[in-house]
């Protein structure tokens, strides 16, 4: 999948009937279960996490899937209730330093079965898709135990009490963006008490381009301090501790144009910030959770294409899925490298892998004097400029670095050349 930037079984298996016939029935295999392909998902990320402060970034995508009332493949709804596909829910891990995407650690992959008629409010917790954030957190302790920190980062769904008290009960820290106007301990009301407090500084930064919105500066202020969160009043959480002491760090633009929406982000974190410098480092790791944005970009409209598959059954889209999102990861990875991250080859491929960019790295090195790959050996970046050239690259400094569309080209020309190099060692009777 990440050489052809592509989940169509058809076209993986490049004409080859019985291939794809196999595809699918690894797919329906019994003994392949969605569970079993989302432990695979840290193999590698164990490793890489170990002696870092690890933000854990959490958010849901929903993977639209064509269908008509008669081909309905067994899928349940999704957004408003008019499309139907399946859920992903994956955790990334990502380097607080340094932003380096370290790779998937757990997740969910599910799909509705029928439309719930008990409301939102009158259910428990543990009935609710949005125990999914805390569950997930949960699932991922064991995996992350090497690392020196661990913060849960997400959007303003993750905005749940009950997620900031089951961090703060096994160890995590969180930042969550603000969804509800929530009540204070002294029954303040959580945006009145933001609005009262003092600006602090003022910054100017560069917003990048994105897909609906242009570059530009954005002049941004800063308001940050203590709160005491009071508990909902719901009886389902009458378990959970009355109040929880978290920070908040507000920035919002000012001087904005007419034109654009004004940048506004009010960020709750059990991190203690005591300083201007600390709101800010909040607000830089905040802003990491654009990766996993591009993840699912990648994983659907910018690269691997999910949604267009034509797989007919529920099950067998759920295992895609699962799979298709280790694939959007290391694509993740290699974006990264081009880089210079120094982040191990070891993630992205195996030993014998290794050892055949190695001798494909000799032979572009020998074809140009001046050319040289600068990286280390057995690094991502030194693979990612390995497969960068294999993709079409010319490989000099002054060129723009290559893009997705480059690495998909040369990791199909890699994968191919990796059947030829797993048969060196055969001998033929």
């Amino acid at each position: 999948m990440v050489a052809g930037k592509n989940v169509c079984l058809r076209q993986l298996s490049r004409g080859d009937r019985s291939l794809e016939v196999r595809f699918n029935r690894f797919l329906g295999h019994d003994k392949v279960t969605t569970e079993r392909i989302i432990e695979s998902w840290s193999e590698s990320t164990v490793a890489a996490v170990e002696g870092r402060h690890v933000l854990a970034i959490q958010d849901t995508s929903e993977i639209h899937f064509n269908t008509t009332p008669q081909r309905r493949r067994g899928l349940g709804e999704i957004g408003h209730g008019n499309s139907h596909g399946v859920l992903l829910h994956p955790l990334l891990a990502v380097d607080a330093d340094n932003g380096t995407c370290l790779g998937l650690l757990t997740g969910e992959v599910w799909t509705r079965e029928g439309r719930r008629t008990l409301s939102h409010d009158s259910r428990e917790l543990s009935d609710k898709e949005s125990q999914r954030w805390s569950a997930t957190a949960l699932a991922a302790k064991p995996l992350l135990a090497s690392a020196t920190g661990v913060t849960l980062l997400g959007d303003r769904e993750s905005d749940i009490f009950a997620l900031y008290a089951s961090a703060a009960e096994h160890g995590y820290h969180v930042i969550a963006r603000s969804m509800h106007d929530r009540k204070l301990a002294d029954s303040a009301g959580l945006y009145a008490a933001i609005d009262a407090m003092v600006p602090i500084e003022r910054r100017t930064i560069q917003l990048p381009a994105r897909a609906q919105r242009p570059a530009r500066q954005a002049d941004l202020e800063l308001r940050f301090g203590a709160i005491e969160l009071a508990r909902p009043q719901s009886k389902f959480l009458r378990d959970l501790p009355k109040s929880l002491h978290l920070a908040i760090v507000d920035v919002r633009e000012i001087n904005a144009g007419s034109d654009v929406e004004p940048l506004h982000w009010c960020l709750l974190t059990s991190h203690e910030v005591a300083a201007a410098e600390g709101a800010w480092r909040i607000v830089e790791w905040y802003k990491q959770r654009w990766i996993i944005e591009q993840f699912f970009r990648v994983l659907k409209t910018q690269g691997l294409k999910l949604e267009d598959s034509q797989i007919g059954s529920a099950d067998r889209l759920l295992k895609l899925v699962a799979i298709a999102a280790k694939a959007a990861v290391i694509t993740i990875q290699l974006l990264q490298a081009r880089d210079g991250s120094k982040q191990s080859a070891h993630i992205a491929f195996n030993a014998s892998e290794i050892a055949m960019l190695a001798a494909l790295n000799r032979q572009y090195e020998a074809k140009s004097k001046r050319l040289k790959n600068p990286y280390l050996p057995d690094s991502l970046p030194w693979a990612a400029w390995i497969i960068g050239r294999l993709g079409g690259w010319d490989g000099y400094p002054s060129s723009r670095p290559p893009g997705p569309i480059t690495f998909r080209n040369g990791l199909q020309y890699f994968h191919a050349l990796a059947a030829g190099w797993s048969l060196r060692d055969m001998c033929m009777p």
